[in-house]
């Protein structure tokens, strides 16, 4: 039926749009997108959320899964059947022995950036440049994650493995690109206060680990600084879990009455357990860069959502209204509390992390409200935290 949407140039101010190429009914896929690149978090990825190295699926059964959110090894889980996970299929790297979750992924890897990466027998060695640069990283980033430095190792090792080597640098240059001060804002947001030499050490390391002439700007301090902010702008949160998957898989059951609502109860107990144990990390959770979704701008008042449906990387745009030809595509980039609130704390927020003021028809509307924020605003400001931006960008 050919895209529904097509990214268009707006303005120099507001960079690029996604608009729709004909009408879409409100909860129609508008696409699926796969990511040029993704990466799980570090500290994730430590903490045993176990994820295909490549495409982020959950590699836990839901049981598993259930009992080791829960720290509960005895916890069985009924309709074991709606589990989605396949064992079977599951495949290392002979070399490092990081796990795929297919032949599939583990060919994909390997043939866009995994050779450089492989760490081979060094996996647990502190001393190479790879871990190095990964512990460097982890020190600087604690949860909840916002970003990875293994996303930008790919986008140089996927240059490096390429054949045809500009089509790949000139695909990373069409994500939106920020200028030097706003890079510097950006560096500084994910790294805090000690920014310009822990932005430093991280250079000196990832230029130690993976410089490649035909990149040597990106080993510069002003291009790294850019190649940072690229991913900090650009990233998009990826969550994957095969237990909501076995929870959608559960709801869509026809089942007699009563045990629908024994199962339900079940359901909502082992969540309010869990959150009880490991608080709101639930997902196996990482980042990427999506060509199409990158696109999308914000708005307080969105006509579509991403979510990731599939349990792996791969992005789904849906509508949450109707949307005819024509019309601009947007995402909100703050989750539900935070768009109830004025429009004063929104664009604090957006500021903070964005960049930008919003100026959807919900801001222009609230344009003459007060600068100030209500008492229980203000009780709540410093709440804010990346971990309810993170929730909204790794929703499964």
């Amino acid at each position: 039926a050919g895209a529904a949407a097509e990214a268009r140039f707006i303005s120099s101010a507001k960079g690029k749009g996604l608009f729709a190429t004909r009408s879409i009914r409100k909860g129609e896929t508008v696409f699926v997108e796969r990511p040029v690149v993704a990466s799980q978090f570090l500290w994730n990825a430590l903490y045993n959320y176990r994820a295909c190295d490549h495409c982020l699926r959950a590699l836990e059964t839901a049981e598993e899964n259930a009992q080791r959110l829960l720290g509960k090894s005895s916890l069985v889980l009924p309709h074991p059947e709606q589990c989605s996970i396949r064992k079977d299929l599951h495949q290392q790297c002979p070399r490092c022995q990081v796990t795929y979750c297919s032949a599939e992924c583990r060919q994909a890897a390997l043939e866009q950036y995994h050779q450089v990466l492989c760490l081979g027998p060094s996996r647990d060695d502190p001393t190479h440049p790879l871990n190095k640069l990964q512990e460097a990283w982890r020190n600087m980033h604690y949860p909840p994650e916002t970003s990875s430095i293994m996303l930008m190792a790919r986008m140089v090792a996927t240059i490096k493995q390429a054949k045809d080597k500009d089509w790949w640098i000139k695909t990373f240059s069409q994500f939106c690109s920020k200028t030097a001060n706003e890079e510097e804002e950006i560096a500084h947001k994910l790294l805090g206060d000690k920014f310009k030499g822990q932005l430093e050490l991280l250079r000196l390391l990832f230029t130690e680990a993976l410089y490649d002439e035909h990149l040597s700007r990106w080993f510069t301090p002003e291009g790294f600084r850019s190649l940072f902010a690229l991913v900090g702008t650009n990233g998009q949160g990826i969550g994957t879990s095969s237990l909501s998957q076995w929870v959608h898989a559960c709801d869509a059951l026809d089942l007699p009455m009563l045990q629908r609502e024994e199962l339900d109860a079940f359901i909502d107990q082992l969540y309010k357990d869990i959150e009880k144990e490991s608080g709101e990390f639930l997902n196996c959770e990482g980042s990427g860069l999506y060509v199409l979704q990158s696109c999308c701008n914000h708005s307080c008042i969105p006509n579509a959502e991403t979510s990731f449906p599939d349990n792996n990387f791969l992005l789904h745009l849906t509508a949450l209204e109707d949307i005819e030809a024509g019309e601009e595509i947007c995402i909100s980039y703050l989750d539900c509390c935070q768009r109830e609130r004025s429009r004063h704390s929104r664009n604090k927020i957006l500021r903070e992390n964005y960049l930008f003021t919003c100026s959807c028809p919900k801001c222009l509307a609230q344009a003459d409200d007060p600068d100030v924020t209500s008492d229980e605003e203000e009780e709540g400001e410093g709440e804010t935290d990346d971990a309810e931006l993170e929730d909204e960008m790794t929703d499964v």
